[in-house]
């Protein structure tokens, strides 16, 4: 198994999150007003509202949020996938330079600059794991998110994977507007099957080697969302929908972050951590002990191996190499296609579409005004 599922309302919480994303995201895709909604007004209370915890409103420092999210990283991850969800309604509105030619080009960097981010978290992985063993075999470290994450040759070939899957996304600026009523989808028709797996496998992997703890929602159900809307519903809009629900996803979990460490819905542990569920370790509780060994200067050190164990932890990273090799495969086949399509067309791949003619393309193109 790749997790510890070992709770009925683990499973059920993971259905909420995932029957919660796909319905605000449907609420904010399908109309201008629920974009705005969504994308801009709540976003702007948002911003209020975490200016003022840092003003000791709300409880100040003792505020869930100020608690337990509040690294750059969080922040910064949510205003980057928000504004990349105002980017894309730009493109399909042609609001302002959402009709230039040259800002087509804002898809492939968000999602690129996105995607880089993730790969140098990897590299960070496997660096301390490098520092604390001298090798990359395995190393427990704590970062500064109270994450326990066992860093290793993994993270390289995700990194690697990360690499490639940048090199995948083709057709870049051939952006199209739905040809509905209430223009609901940037459409990216290029953007096939091939790049969502391979995309898809890639950053479950980075999350469940970076992120481990939150990877029940953020590394599955946050990542299957946009997928099964595409596949059912919304082909073409993949992309915006990744960043759509990317960007409520971490909304909720900015304001709501104990939802996924404690309670009845705590997320399900990776397999990485070996023996866990039953020697009776709580998320909440690697977190504690995380974040007390970063903030003790301690988080790169050989000490962060030796609480682990002392909590009853074998380090099980079986399922981590599994899908490492899994994505760099994947991956690699990905641009293979590409590679060759691209010979057949004589074309070049990201300012053309290559996969004009597949069944993919076709049923996005189709929902387009042209």
């Amino acid at each position: 198994m790749i997790f510890q599922i070992n709770s009925l309302w683990q499973v059920i919480g993971w259905c909420l999150v995932f029957a919660g994303l796909i319905l605000v995201n449907e609420f904010g895709r399908r109309s201008k007003m629920g974009g705005m909604i969504v994308f801009v007004i709540i976003p702007a209370i948002l911003t209020c509202y975490f200016i003022a915890i840092h003003c000791n409103a709300f409880g100040g420092s003792s505020n869930p949020t100020m608690a337990y999210m509040d690294g750059w990283f969080h922040y910064f991850k949510l205003y980057a996938a928000d504004i990349g969800c105002v980017g894309f309604m730009m493109i399909k509105y042609k609001w302002g330079i959402g009709k230039e030619k040259w800002f087509a080009w804002w898809p492939w960097f968000i999602v690129s600059a996105n995607i880089m981010i993730a790969n140098v978290s990897d590299i960070e992985s496997a660096l301390a794991a490098y520092k604390i063993a001298g090798n990359l075999s395995g190393a427990w470290w704590a970062s500064n998110e109270g994450v326990f994450i066992y860093g290793g040759w993994w993270n390289v070939v995700n990194a690697l994977a990360g690499l490639i899957n940048i090199f995948c996304m083709t057709g870049c600026v051939y952006l199209y507007t739905s040809k509905d009523k209430n223009q609901s989808d940037m459409l990216w028709p290029d953007m096939t099957v091939w790049f969502i797996v391979a995309y898809d496998i890639w950053n479950f992997e980075y999350t469940y080697l970076n992120l481990p703890t939150h990877s029940w929602y953020c590394g599955v159900a946050l990542l299957l969302a946009p997928t099964f809307a595409n596949a059912l519903w919304n082909k073409g809009a993949w992309i915006q929908n990744r960043a759509n629900t990317l960007a409520i996803w971490c909304m909720w979990a900015q304001i709501v972050p104990l939802f996924q460490l404690k309670g009845t819905f705590a997320a399900a542990l990776p397999r990485v951590y070996g023996g866990a569920s039953k020697a009776g370790v709580t998320t909440m509780m690697l977190y504690d002990k995380a974040i007390e060994l970063y903030n003790a200067g301690q988080g790169k050190s050989a000490e962060v191996g030796k609480v682990i164990s002392k909590l009853g932890i074998t380090a099980d990273p079986s399922m981590q190499s599994l899908v490492a090799m899994l994505s760099v495969g994947v991956n690699v086949i990905c641009i293979s296609v590409i590679i060759k399509k691209s010979i057949q067309n004589k074309c070049n791949p990201y300012s053309n579409e290559v996969f004009k003619g597949t069944k993919d393309y076709e049923e996005a193109l189709a929902r387009s005004q042209r």
